[in-house]
């Protein structure tokens, strides 16, 4: 086996292409990317009798509690390969990172691995010396998916009840539109809705900077959308001494800005699965159940895209853990129908002692949110 850089786009998404466990945080346009925010990274492959067996793109991380080289969903391997191969896949990149990171001055390489968690799998990182991270990377050690190569009328008989009969109800709102958008202008209608969403929920979204590189990146390839839901309110409202139509600004507050958009999402098309990676929605206008519409316009692109599969993103068991903060937005997800996978848990490999500073940190951000 060699491990060298790989500098071919095509080589590398080509290789991806055929890999079953994937998201796009492996891709060449999430290095471009992070590139863009400013990291270092190295896209590398690791080959076997010339064969390329295994690629995984690596983020150098300089934060405020220490430096570090981060694997995202990642590496991501040949499926036939045995156990022992896995194993020597991984223990020569991590031979490889840890002259890297010694040079760069990170304290850990942490890895969130597309590996199924189970115990073979688990016995890997065991014996290559890793221990489980204080706290999660991109909220991917588990995930809800749904197979979307059904019909349309599959689709919706295998949703739950509840689920379908809001989407009727959206779809049958004539004041509801949806709109989807590849334009860069909409950056900031998405983000004026998500700070908005933020400082409701009292959390701390991604910078405009962030969201603006990450359209700008994809949306080069056309890998990504928007979708936007508009409520627009009725040009008449009912008092009790009759019809009126709205004739000033304080009239039309009482039935709600018309036009206003009101739920938004973000979806990235790769590799064929789509990744409904962001969301946000106003509370107020909760009973027009629009994310349900959002969520089933997005499928329907998905398959107009030949998609295969849709990935609801981040998941935890609301049976299991019903105060955690992603329970509801996982019975949200459940509703389409669809299956959730397990992955192990994200890993450190420890490079010197200022990665306790670190886990220290993160252990005490991990009990104030409740994760």
């Amino acid at each position: 086996m060699e491990i060298k850089e790989i500098t071919n786009k095509d080589e590398w998404e080509n290789f991806l292409l055929q890999r079953v466990e994937k998201t796009f945080l492996q891709s060449w346009n999430w290095g471009e990317f992070n590139e863009k925010m400013g990291n270092k990274i190295w896209r590398l492959g690791v080959y076997s009798e010339g064969k390329l067996i295994g690629v995984t793109l690596v983020v150098k991380v300089s934060a405020r509690r220490g430096t570090f080289l981060f694997i995202p969903h990642g590496p991501v391997v040949l499926e036939e390969l045995s156990v022992k191969d896995k194993k020597e896949t991984l223990e020569l990149i991590m031979l490889h990172l840890s002259n890297i990171a010694k040079e760069e001055k990170a304290s850990f390489i942490r890895v969130s691995p597309i590996f199924l968690d189970n115990e073979e799998n688990q016995n890997i990182f065991d014996d290559l010396g890793f221990r489980n991270a204080p706290m999660h990377e991109s909220a991917y050690e588990a995930t809800w998916k749904l197979d979307i190569y059904p019909s349309e009328e599959e689709l919706l008989k295998n949703m739950r009840k509840t689920t379908r009969y809001l989407i009727k109800k959206a779809e049958d709102n004539k004041d509801i539109t949806i709109e989807k958008s590849a334009d860069a202008k909409d950056i900031e209608i998405y983000q004026k809705l998500n700070k908005e969403v933020a400082k409701r929920q009292r959390f701390v979204g991604f910078s405009d900077n962030y969201i603006k590189n990450e359209f700008e990146v994809f949306n080069k390839d056309r890998e990504i959308i928007f979708l936007f839901g508009k409520y627009s309110p009725p040009t008449n409202f009912e008092l009790k001494n009759g019809i009126k139509k709205i004739s000033s600004e304080s009239d039309s507050k009482l039935v709600g800005d018309k036009g206003q958009i009101v739920a938004g999402v973000m979806i990235v098309f790769w590799s064929g699965i789509a990744f409904y990676h962001q969301a946000a929605s106003l509370g107020k206008f909760a009973k027009f159940s629009v994310p349900y519409l959002l969520q089933w316009e997005a499928i329907k692109e998905a398959k107009k895209r030949n998609c295969n599969i849709y990935d609801f993103w981040g998941f935890t068991d609301p049976e299991k853990f019903p105060r955690h903060p992603w329970a509801g937005p996982t019975l949200f997800k459940m509703g389409f129908g669809g299956y959730n996978k397990n992955y192990i848990k994200t890993q450190d490999f420890v490079i010197s002692w200022k990665y306790w500073i670190n886990y220290l940190i993160e252990s005490f951000r991990k009990r104030k949110r409740g994760l």
